[in-house]
Order: C-alpha cells, then structure tokens, then sequence
C-alpha cells in the first residue's frame, strides 16, 4: 500500500490558522445568521488555502487577500465585526472563488455573485 503524504506550503498553514483564530474571536461576539455566516466565510477561506497551496503566484495572492480581509479586525460601536464587513468579507471571498474557477467555495444564499464582473 502506497500512502501519500499532502504536504501543504508552509503559507497556507498559516494562514488556516489565521482564519481559525479569527473565527474563534469571532464566536464570542456574534450569534445567529451573523455567526453563521462567519463560520461559512472561514469554510470557505480555508478550502480556498488548501485548494490553492501549489497554485500560481497570483492565485495564492487573491486568497492571501481575502484571508487577511476577514482577519483584520474591524470594530463597530462594540461589536467585534459589523454585519457590514462580513457582507464586504463575502463579497471578496466570493470574487476570490470565482476568479479561481472555483463556485462551489462561494457563500450561498447572500448578495449577487455576477455584480463583480
């Protein structure tokens, strides 16, 4: 029996980690469909990582944005993250994942996809 070992780049473990330490801030502050657009972000942005660890130069860079964009914390009148971000969040983890070929990683169920083109 052949095992085959996936190593990933260095980069995209650090930048799962990224998105998993944001998320885990995030749970503290939000709840319902806020929160539950949160965790499909960060499901998103990780298989967006994984899926572009041996990819071109730019791909990767498009996914390195979109991370850092919902990572940065971004804070309104108390709250961790405003509504308003993670709809901007979306906006570019979808353009990201459609840019990349890849609409299946788009969060369903919010905004137009084809408005950014």
């Amino acid at each position: 029996m052949v095992v085959e070992e996936r190593s990933s780049e260095p980069g995209s473990d650090v930048l799962i980690r990224k998105v998993d330490s944001r998320l885990v801030a995030l749970r503290v502050g939000l709840h319902g469909p806020d929160l539950e657009l949160a965790e499909r972000l960060a499901g998103c942005l990780r298989e967006l990582v994984r899926s572009t660890a041996h990819a071109s130069a730019a791909d990767r860079a498009q996914v390195r944005v979109a991370v850092h964009y919902f990572v940065l914390r971004r804070e309104s009148r108390g709250r961790l993250l405003s509504v308003r971000s993670l709809t901007a969040a979306q906006r570019l983890v979808d353009r990201a994942a459609l840019r990349l070929g890849r609409p299946d990683l788009t969060v369903e169920g919010r905004g137009d996809h084809t408005a950014w083109f």
